[in-house]
């Protein structure tokens, strides 16, 4: 692979918002028509099962900005930050205030799945980890994420990462089932060898 890639800060290439700002806890409401996502259905490698998503209803007059397909989702709050890629999410739905949504610029010369995978990567977490605010509850500013540099290779450089990083989270995939039958296999022997 050769190393022709330019640089450019985040915030020139991407827009940042931070997701629907809402007034203390998330509204609950039975059958509402709007999705929420919130930091706890965000994982490294995308979002968890949508149809765990709170529902709830927003009001004023301005209509959301929705969460659409190629979203990269960067969670701000907690003891890391990371991003994800958002494939396929439910109609009508919209992020809580923790998490910023990154929506690229121009997505036939940065692909968002490469965004989302570079930032989890040790340069940029460096640079996020040395810019966060708070020691416990580290807090990511929108400048922050903004001036965050991203290196953007050919495109079929980026492609190839991709599908290396998805190989490897299927590999990890089918070790931890390994993992886990075996675990269950000795159980079984144990139950069976010592009562």
């Amino acid at each position: 692979m050769t190393n022709d890639a330019t640089t450019m800060k985040l915030g020139d290439i991407a827009e940042i918002r931070l997701g629907y700002p809402f007034r203390g806890a998330i509204p609950e409401v039975l059958g509402g028509s709007i999705r929420v996502i919130q930091i706890r259905d965000v994982t490294r490698v995308g979002l968890n099962n949508c149809d765990d998503f709170v529902a709830t209803e927003v009001e004023g007059r301005k209509e959301p900005d929705w969460v659409l397909d190629q979203d990269v989702l960067f969670v701000a709050r907690g003891a890391h930050a990371y991003s994800a890629l958002v494939t396929k999410p439910p109609a009508r739905t919209v992020c809580s205030q923790h998490i910023y949504v990154i929506r690229v610029k121009a997505p036939d010369s940065l692909l968002p799945a490469f965004l989302a995978w570079q930032l989890n990567q040790a340069p940029a977490q460096r640079y996020l980890r040395q810019s966060a605010e708070g020691s416990h509850q580290l807090s990511i500013r929108r400048t922050v994420l903004e001036l965050t540099e991203i290196r953007i290779p050919p495109i079929t450089q980026q492609r190839a990462a991709v599908n290396l990083a998805r190989v490897a989270e299927a590999e990890c995939g089918a070790f931890q089932a390994l993992i886990k039958n075996r675990e269950r296999e000795l159980a079984i022997l144990a139950a069976r060898l010592l009562t």
